[in-house]
């Protein structure tokens, strides 16, 4: 990779208990970083942390749900305290939605996707960027979805949700390339996660859907986007901002 610039860094990653989330902590780790592990999940959260700790790296964990304020305002402090800064934000949680189209999307659907997949990074992204401007430079990544780039991947909350990501990815780009900080996101395909997939019987969309996801080629390990994240977040990517980049195995261009 060249040159990465991460040792040192004050680093959150979210969602960072399973999937890319832990596999882009694990990394940045190994670049040098200080790596704030945030997650739902309190034995995953620890454990990443344990891993960390056990190769020599410095880690903490912030267990919580991202669209409280109140957990947001931890994560801040927790990193800022603990790392003397907060160098990259990376916003990789997220759920899934049950592939339902427009028509058969609940009200309980449609909150829990937008919440956690939009709210929650919005009120994260917020709340950090205090600090990086203040040091006059930041780097913040998104995981998007290969269903930010188009409208057959995902039932119609989870679009709208990474469709949300990318438009916020880009007016972060334009707002404050001048004030140091990049913002860049990663558009997976496929990937061997624990995010869960609970389509319903008789629905609309996953039957629609489903021929199209076919084509998405294979499925990747989290390994390879989380090399993404890392990768946009370091300096060898300090001339990119506002990307979304597929890392999907070549499906956007089908």
């Amino acid at each position: 990779m060249g040159s990465t610039g991460l040792e040192g860094r004050g680093v959150v990653v979210t969602g960072a208990g399973s999937g890319i989330g832990r596999a882009a902590a694990l990394e940045f780790a190994e670049e040098g970083a200080k790596v704030l592990v945030a997650d739902l999940n309190k034995d995953a959260a620890e454990q990443v942390v344990k891993t960390i700790e056990y190769a020599g790296g410095v880690a903490r964990a912030v267990v919580g749900d991202l669209s409280d304020p109140r957990v947001v305002d931890e994560v801040v402090t927790t990193a800022v305290d603990t790392f003397g800064g907060l160098d990259v934000l990376v916003n990789n949680a997220g759920v899934m939605d049950h592939m339902s189209a427009l028509g058969d999307t609940g009200d309980d659907e449609r909150e829990r996707v937008l919440r956690v997949n939009l709210t929650a990074p919005f009120l994260l992204t917020r709340a950090a960027l205090p600090h990086m401007l203040a040091a006059g430079r930041g780097s913040i990544v998104f995981t998007a979805s290969e269903a930010s780039l188009r409208g057959s991947a995902a039932g119609a909350a989870y679009t709208a949700s990474k469709h949300g990501i990318v438009g916020l990815t880009k007016s972060l780009a334009v707002m404050y390339r001048s004030q140091g900080i990049r913002t860049n996101a990663i558009a997976p395909g496929p990937t061997a996660t624990n995010i869960q997939v609970d389509s319903r019987p008789k629905a609309h969309g996953p039957g629609l859907i489903g021929p199209y996801i076919g084509l998405s080629g294979k499925v990747a390990e989290a390994e390879e986007p989380a090399a993404a994240i890392v990768f946009l977040a370091s300096d060898a990517a300090s001339n990119i901002n506002g990307a979304v980049l597929p890392v999907d195995f070549g499906w956007a261009a089908v």
